[in-house]
Protein backbone atom coordinates (compact mmCIF):
# COMPACT_ATOMS: atom_id res chain seq x y z
CA UNK A 1 0.00 0.00 0.00
CA UNK A 2 0.64 3.51 -0.66
CA UNK A 3 -0.38 6.19 1.71
CA UNK A 4 0.69 9.91 1.56
CA UNK A 5 0.21 12.20 4.25
CA UNK A 6 -0.45 16.35 3.15
CA UNK A 7 -0.02 18.80 6.49
CA UNK A 8 -2.87 22.01 5.08
CA UNK A 9 -1.14 24.69 3.92
CA UNK A 10 -0.23 27.55 5.75
CA UNK A 11 -3.44 29.16 7.66
CA UNK A 12 -4.66 32.45 9.12
CA UNK A 13 -3.45 32.74 13.01
CA UNK A 14 -6.47 33.82 13.99
CA UNK A 15 -10.40 33.11 13.66
CA UNK A 16 -13.61 32.20 15.57
CA UNK A 17 -12.08 28.78 16.48
CA UNK A 18 -9.30 26.86 15.41
CA UNK A 19 -11.61 24.89 13.00
CA UNK A 20 -12.46 27.58 11.31
CA UNK A 21 -9.08 28.98 10.13
CA UNK A 22 -8.86 29.97 6.40
CA UNK A 23 -6.00 29.44 4.37
CA UNK A 24 -3.77 32.12 3.17
CA UNK A 25 -2.87 33.14 -0.39
CA UNK A 26 0.72 31.85 0.53
CA UNK A 27 -1.06 28.49 2.07
CA UNK A 28 -2.78 28.19 -1.38
CA UNK A 29 0.15 28.10 -3.57
CA UNK A 30 2.05 25.80 -1.07
CA UNK A 31 -0.54 23.12 -1.63
CA UNK A 32 -0.04 23.55 -5.46
CA UNK A 33 3.29 22.57 -4.88
CA UNK A 34 2.76 19.53 -3.08
CA UNK A 35 -0.28 18.65 -5.18
CA UNK A 36 2.46 18.38 -8.25
CA UNK A 37 4.09 15.51 -6.03
CA UNK A 38 0.96 13.22 -6.27
CA UNK A 39 0.40 13.89 -10.31
CA UNK A 40 0.34 10.42 -11.85
CA UNK A 41 -0.45 8.53 -8.63
CA UNK A 42 -2.81 6.27 -8.58
CA UNK A 43 -4.76 7.61 -6.03
CA UNK A 44 -8.28 5.77 -5.14
CA UNK A 45 -9.22 8.41 -2.60
CA UNK A 46 -8.80 12.21 -0.79
CA UNK A 47 -9.57 12.15 2.77
CA UNK A 48 -9.87 15.51 4.70
CA UNK A 49 -10.27 16.36 8.18
CA UNK A 50 -13.56 18.52 8.83
CA UNK A 51 -11.55 21.83 9.53
CA UNK A 52 -11.89 24.45 7.14
CA UNK A 53 -7.95 24.50 6.08
CA UNK A 54 -7.67 21.00 5.83
CA UNK A 55 -11.07 21.43 3.39
CA UNK A 56 -9.47 23.73 1.37
CA UNK A 57 -6.43 22.18 1.32
CA UNK A 58 -7.79 19.25 0.14
CA UNK A 59 -10.22 20.49 -2.73
CA UNK A 60 -7.12 22.22 -4.25
CA UNK A 61 -5.36 19.00 -4.78
CA UNK A 62 -8.57 17.71 -5.86
CA UNK A 63 -8.37 20.13 -8.82
CA UNK A 64 -4.73 20.10 -9.25
CA UNK A 65 -5.14 16.61 -10.13
CA UNK A 66 -8.66 16.40 -11.97
CA UNK A 67 -9.55 13.51 -9.20
CA UNK A 68 -13.05 11.90 -9.87
CA UNK A 69 -13.74 10.98 -6.75
CA UNK A 70 -15.47 13.46 -4.20
CA UNK A 71 -13.29 14.58 -0.92
CA UNK A 72 -14.34 12.41 1.64
CA UNK A 73 -14.36 14.50 4.85
CA UNK A 74 -13.73 12.13 8.16
CA UNK A 75 -14.00 13.55 11.93
CA UNK A 76 -10.40 10.93 12.33
CA UNK A 77 -8.19 13.49 10.82
CA UNK A 78 -8.53 16.48 13.76
CA UNK A 79 -5.31 17.66 14.90
CA UNK A 80 -5.84 15.85 18.59
CA UNK A 81 -7.08 12.91 16.98
CA UNK A 82 -5.77 9.54 18.26
CA UNK A 83 -3.08 8.16 16.20
CA UNK A 84 -3.90 4.32 16.60
CA UNK A 85 -7.51 5.20 15.94
CA UNK A 86 -6.76 6.94 12.51
CA UNK A 87 -4.41 3.55 11.42
CA UNK A 88 -7.64 1.52 12.76
CA UNK A 89 -9.25 3.59 10.23
CA UNK A 90 -6.65 3.17 7.54
CA UNK A 91 -6.69 -0.47 7.72
CA UNK A 92 -10.63 -0.45 7.81
CA UNK A 93 -10.91 1.26 4.53
CA UNK A 94 -8.96 -1.24 2.86
CA UNK A 95 -7.19 0.86 -0.05
CA UNK A 96 -4.16 0.85 -1.49
CA UNK A 97 -3.61 4.65 -2.51
CA UNK A 98 -4.55 6.60 0.04
CA UNK A 99 -3.99 10.59 0.72
CA UNK A 100 -4.91 11.85 4.10
CA UNK A 101 -5.12 15.58 4.61
CA UNK A 102 -4.94 16.49 7.86
CA UNK A 103 -3.14 18.98 10.88
CA UNK A 104 -0.33 18.86 13.31
CA UNK A 105 0.46 17.43 15.94
CA UNK A 106 -1.26 14.34 14.09
CA UNK A 107 0.51 14.04 10.79
CA UNK A 108 3.89 13.86 12.74
CA UNK A 109 2.93 11.49 15.19
CA UNK A 110 1.34 9.51 12.39
CA UNK A 111 4.15 9.01 10.60
CA UNK A 112 6.65 8.77 12.91
CA UNK A 113 4.46 5.82 14.41
CA UNK A 114 3.97 4.03 11.11
CA UNK A 115 7.72 4.46 10.39
CA UNK A 116 9.55 3.86 14.19
CA UNK A 117 6.53 1.91 15.63
CA UNK A 118 6.01 4.65 18.80
CA UNK A 119 5.85 8.16 19.15
CA UNK A 120 9.08 9.32 20.33
CA UNK A 121 10.19 10.55 16.56
CA UNK A 122 7.42 12.54 14.72
CA UNK A 123 8.04 13.18 11.26
CA UNK A 124 9.10 17.13 10.92
CA UNK A 125 6.12 18.78 8.71
CA UNK A 126 6.12 22.21 8.12
CA UNK A 127 2.73 23.60 5.83
CA UNK A 128 2.09 21.65 3.33
CA UNK A 129 4.18 19.19 3.90
CA UNK A 130 3.78 15.60 2.04
CA UNK A 131 4.72 12.39 3.23
CA UNK A 132 4.79 9.29 0.85
CA UNK A 133 4.65 5.85 3.03
CA UNK A 134 4.91 2.41 1.54
CA UNK A 135 4.46 -1.30 2.89
CA UNK A 136 1.94 -4.31 3.21
CA UNK A 137 -0.08 -2.92 5.60
CA UNK A 138 -0.94 0.25 8.13
CA UNK A 139 0.66 -0.68 11.04
CA UNK A 140 3.16 0.93 13.55
CA UNK A 141 6.52 0.17 12.41
CA UNK A 142 5.67 -1.68 9.48
CA UNK A 143 5.77 1.29 6.70
CA UNK A 144 8.68 3.01 4.86
CA UNK A 145 8.92 6.59 4.53
CA UNK A 146 9.79 6.76 1.01
CA UNK A 147 9.96 10.96 0.98
CA UNK A 148 9.07 13.94 2.86
CA UNK A 149 8.73 17.08 0.86
CA UNK A 150 8.53 20.58 2.28
CA UNK A 151 6.64 23.21 0.03
CA UNK A 152 8.74 26.43 1.78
Amino acid sequence: MKLWVLRHGEAEPRANSDAERRLTAHGREQVLRSAAHLLGQPLQAIIASPYVRAQQTAALVHGALGFSEPVRTVAWLTPESAVQQVIGEIEHLGLEHLLLVSHQPLVGNLVGQLEHGHAQQPAPFSTASLAELEGDWPLAGLMTLRSLNHPG
